[in-house]
């Protein structure tokens, strides 16, 4: 399915425009990308985790510090086979 195509159904289904949806996407999408570098930051140790939670909120930095340590054990594990 091409973006296209996924903007022509997202439009028929929820009767909004496709300005409006595209518009939706963008600001989705940029709170992502902002939400993943403030969080590589923190895993970088740029920033502290306290702010790391006050711009992302807790769940965000928890998941991030969760995923690390998961990463950390399979590397670990495949280190020492």
């Amino acid at each position: 399915m091409t973006i296209a195509n996924y903007l022509a159904s997202l439009s028929e289904t929820t009767k909004e425009s496709e300005e409006k949806i595209l518009a939706q996407a963008l600001e989705v999408g940029l709170r992502q990308l902002w939400r993943e570098e403030v969080l590589a930051r923190y895993l970088r140790n740029e920033i502290t985790r306290d702010e790391a939670m006050r711009l992302v909120g807790a769940k965000w930095v928890e998941l991030a510090e969760e995923q690390k340590k998961a990463v950390l054990e399979d590397v670990d594990w495949a280190l020492n086979l």
